[in-house]
């Protein structure tokens, strides 16, 4: 099979990296290769010479990329390969978020359930939100401090990379906890609705550091 016909993933908004290559359409494509590996840093480095090491080095006519929330380095560097990619090979790019994919990948596990997805966030706090049993976001994500998110009114299936210590520090929570990093295999299970041609990047909060005005033309200092 040919480059158009497959779909090239691309998940890098976490401490995993991972790609994953399909033959045929999104809901219905076979898997032809893929790879993961939880890196924590290095994403860089990893990730094209995963790339490189599928069949026909991953060309494909369509290529899906992790907008996040996550890991601000990590989607960056997906989005930045998708993209480079996408334009030598013509293929058409899109982006899907990242918490709708650990959803799928929960959702597999218990179908028709709806999730809460808790995964790692910036500076010490969480990623918390709320997915129906279709897989389709129920509101916004927030970012709260593990402390503020004792509060959130879980579902009672929680998936993520701090599900368990979500359950955890909620006491007498009964809800179910589902360790997952996501995963590029796991795309055909995401609701096709979510996929987008806006492939910028999702923030889970404003950047840290403030960009300096525009210098003054006649002084050469900021306005």
């Amino acid at each position: 099979m040919s480059g158009p016909s497959r779909i090239l993933a691309i998940e890098t908004a976490s401490e995993a990296c991972s790609i994953a290559l399909f033959k045929g359409g999104f809901e219905d494509g076979a898997l032809l290769a893929h790879d993961h590996a939880v890196l924590g840093r290095g994403h860089a480095e990893r990730l094209v010479p995963m790339i490189a090491q599928l069949p026909e080095s991953g060309r494909a006519g369509r290529i899906c990329v992790s907008r996040g929330p996550g890991s601000f380095t990590g989607v960056r560097i997906g989005i930045a390969a998708a993209r480079a990619l996408g334009l030598a090979w013509g293929a058409e790019v899109l982006g899907y978020p990242t918490l709708a994919l650990v959803a799928a990948m929960a959702r597999r596990e218990h179908p028709g359930e709806p999730v809460t997805v808790c995964m790692t966030g910036g500076h010490g706090e969480w990623f918390l939100a709320d997915f129906d049993a279709d897989g389709l976001p129920q509101g916004a994500f927030a970012s709260l401090t593990p402390d503020a998110a004792r509060e959130w009114p879980a579902h009672p299936l929680v998936a993520g990379s701090k599900a368990r210590e979500f359950v955890a520090a909620r006491k007498g929570d009964t809800s179910r906890a589902l360790d997952l990093l996501p995963d590029a295999r796991a795309l055909p299970a995401l609701p096709p609705e979510l996929l987008t041609h806006d492939v910028g990047a999702i923030y889970g909060r404003p950047p840290d550091a403030t960009p300096q005005s525009p210098a003054n033309p006649d002084t050469g200092t900021p306005r």
